[in-house]
């Protein structure tokens, strides 16, 4: 029998009461569901690279058939997983809360195929593609064979939708999660290490606002000391826990929308 924090009750608590909710994830949601860390990731041919020396423009610029086949790798990992019951419990949440906003550093798109709507996505999206010369999102060719292939538009190369190391994030996706994180009366941070920035901002951000701060993460964080709330375990656990708890009618266990 799973023995869960005792404070559960009390988040669930204020889980029916909020009126605004923001929530951020991490990349330990995706890991239950089988996406590896970016780390984690690096394993068969491409074990002797550093992920740091593949995900950067300069990296593309020198060798971008090599970038490419590694996000191509990463897409075929990607799509061979499912959202797990911590997914399915923010899109269920979706709708029995007034408001909700899903903030995520994932680019695996595990929200999106879980049924929730109104998702940010702050490094981008990984099934997707977009020019680099025009920056804008593309769809290749289908016969296009070259390795990356070249915008349909203007003939540049193609890359991965994503937001690499040294690249700056979307304002737009930026002022959205600011927005929520400072109007939120609950703020759920699930699955982050909260050391990567600006995303680490955003809590505390909450918190400033006054609002009710809860942490869920495999293991404590730079978060930790600050948060309302702790609740140390898996998000797949947890959450339908606490959504139980909040909204007694509430499901988790059907089919992905």
């Amino acid at each position: 029998m799973t023995e869960f924090p005792p404070a559960l009750a009390e988040v669930a608590h204020h889980l029916r009461e909020a009126q605004e909710i923001a929530v951020l994830t991490g990349a330990g949601i995706s890991a239950e569901s089988g996406v590896p860390t970016f780390r984690d990731a690096q394993t068969g041919i491409w074990a002797k690279y550093d992920p740091m020396q593949l995900a950067t423009p300069e990296a593309f610029a020198a060798d971008p058939k090599r970038v490419w086949e590694w996000y191509a790798w990463r897409r075929g990992l990607v799509a061979e997983a499912k959202p797990n019951p911590g997914h399915l419990a923010l899109a269920n949440l979706e709708g029995e809360v007034p408001a909700l906003t899903l903030i995520t550093q994932n680019v695996d798109r595990l929200h999106h195929r879980a049924g929730s709507k109104n998702v940010v996505e702050l490094h981008g999206n990984l099934e997707e593609d977009r020019c680099s010369h025009e920056n804008c999102v593309v769809r290749a060719d289908p016969s296009d064979n070259r390795t990356p292939p070249h915008c349909p538009r203007c003939e540049a190369l193609l890359r991965p939708n994503v937001v690499w190391f040294g690249e700056a994030l979307s304002p737009a996706a930026l002022e959205r999660s600011f927005n929520a994180a400072g109007n939120c009366d609950l703020f759920l941070c699930i699955g982050t290490s909260s050391l990567v920035y600006p995303a680490a901002d955003l809590p505390m951000e909450a918190l400033n606002r006054g609002a009710t701060v809860v942490e869920i993460n495999a293991d404590p964080t730079p978060l930790s000391p600050h948060a309302t709330y702790c609740l140390q375990g898996k998000a797949g656990t947890l959450l339908p826990a606490i959504s139980a708890l909040a909204f007694p009618a509430i499901t988790t266990n059907g089919s992905p929308a």
